[in-house]
């Protein structure tokens, strides 16, 4: 029977290709590799490209992913450096550095690993959460929380821990998730956070009295160099007044009948000047200006010369 070329030259091709992954395998910029030798750990691979190897049953290809790997603790209790009791649950992140220290203790599996990484957690944060005091996880202070310091010391606990083991895996970051109160501190908890207000409250209260001393002590003592340079201002105009009314009286005291008769005037204006009935004698002083008689004041001299058609 006559076979077609065409048929000949792709059984070929692909025996060759079959040839070929046999003796080839390629990493990717995502993973590293472990190459067994009859089921023994003999090359690692951390660099992407491709990689000759002898055929199965020889040699044998593990490929891990080397990007980072998320990992979550149990929501656990532990105690503060004062007796507080704390539920705290952290998560981190790492990944496969060393594929050949990786390998012969965990094979394929990164679930093994993970378990691993859980009891080592709660040693880390444990140790740490119990070097601190309650006040640096629950308080109404933020200045008081300390949870970025607590989270990197957890981190390099853990990192130490991993190294120690020999787990080929590095920890790249950790952070606290979660914090809880179990609830028979719950109480106990609340009660000093209303303390911790009620101080609050007081500080500031005795701030506010302070400053409202300080504050009427200083308009006291500006009122009063006020109220001082303004009787000094009113002393200095009475004085000049003093000594302007002076000089008037002078004048006046050589023509007392001029004075007399400007002090009428002025208070026959002070009358008049409003619309108002009064019903006097035309001979009570200062009405006395307006009557024609010969009873009235007038000035002969100097002074001008005052009538009235009021009739009596």
């Amino acid at each position: 029977m006559k076979r077609n070329p065409i048929t000949i030259t792709i059984g070929v091709l692909l025996l060759f290709i079959f040839g070929l992954l046999l003796i080839f395998f390629q990493v990717r910029t995502t993973e590293v590799a472990m190459v067994t030798t009859f089921g023994k750990p003999t090359r690692p691979v951390t660099e992407p490209g491709a990689y000759l190897k002898w055929p199965w049953p020889i040699q044998q290809v593990y490929k891990f992913d080397k990007r980072i790997h998320n990992f979550e603790s149990k929501f656990e209790q532990v105690f503060t450096a004062d007796g507080h009791s704390l539920m705290i649950k952290i998560y981190a992140g790492w990944h496969i550095a060393q594929p050949q220290a990786f390998f012969p203790r965990f094979g394929d599996s990164v679930t093994r690993l993970e378990d691993a990484l859980s009891g080592l957690a709660r040693s880390a944060y444990s140790g740490v959460v119990g070097t601190h005091s309650f006040s640096d996880f629950v308080s109404t202070d933020e200045k008081q929380l300390k949870f970025e310091q607590i989270e990197q010391e957890i981190l390099q606990h853990l990192q130490k821990d991993v190294q120690a083991k020999g787990y080929g895996v590095e920890v790249n970051f950790i952070g606290i998730k979660r914090i809880g109160l179990p609830e028979s501190v719950t109480k106990l908890v609340f009660e000093r956070m209303q303390a911790e207000r009620q101080l609050q409250v007081q500080r500031i209260e005795s701030e506010g009295r302070r400053e409202a001393s300080d504050i009427r002590t200083a308009a006291n003592l500006t009122s009063a160099k006020v109220l001082a340079e303004a009787d000094n201002e009113a002393a200095r105009i009475r004085g000049e007044g003093d000594k302007l009314a002076a000089a008037s009286l002078q004048v006046l005291d050589q023509e007392p009948e001029l004075g007399k008769f400007l002090i009428q005037l002025r208070a026959l204006e002070d009358f008049l000047k409003d619309r108002t009935t009064l019903i006097l004698d035309t001979q009570t002083s200062p009405l006395n200006l307006l009557n024609g008689s010969p009873s009235s004041s007038t000035t002969t001299r100097s002074g001008p010369k005052v009538s009235s058609n009021v009739q009596e």
